[in-house]
């Protein structure tokens, strides 16, 4: 499977109408986005059930500012329209793939408890 490009327009329905998506936040100018590129298309390859998608930083500001996007390349990653992962900087395939695996063997029960119960609300 290939990635998908996201803009403002898309974002919110690819999060919210798929299980589990990754977004790689990225640049042309950015070197380790460069380098990681083929990390990512290599992810996306293996794992056909997640949906490897990209926002290009410079076309959509209104998106990574909207995200709270500071350094690229940042890896998002949103299970059942919750975001449970974000962090800035590349990362080594096999690092990529434990973080696949980790996000898909996730108790979404356990997750929205934790965030109900910071919210102070009962789950």
């Amino acid at each position: 499977m290939t990635t998908t490009d996201l803009t403002l327009a898309t974002f919110e329905s690819a999060v919210v109408n798929n299980p589990l998506v990754l977004v790689d936040f990225w640049a042309s100018y950015c070197r380790p986005c460069q380098a990681f590129a083929p990390i990512y298309e290599a992810s996306a390859r293996a794992h056909p059930d997640v949906v490897h998608a990209k926002v290009d930083t410079q076309a959509e500001p209104e998106l990574a500012a909207m995200v709270g996007i500071r350094s690229i390349p940042t890896i998002m990653a949103f299970r059942d329209g919750v975001l449970v992962y974000s962090q800035a900087g590349a990362m080594t395939q096999a690092v990529l793939d434990n973080l696949v695996s980790q996000i898909k063997s996730l108790d979404m029960r356990v997750v929205r408890a934790k965030i109900a119960a910071r919210r102070g609300v009962v789950a």
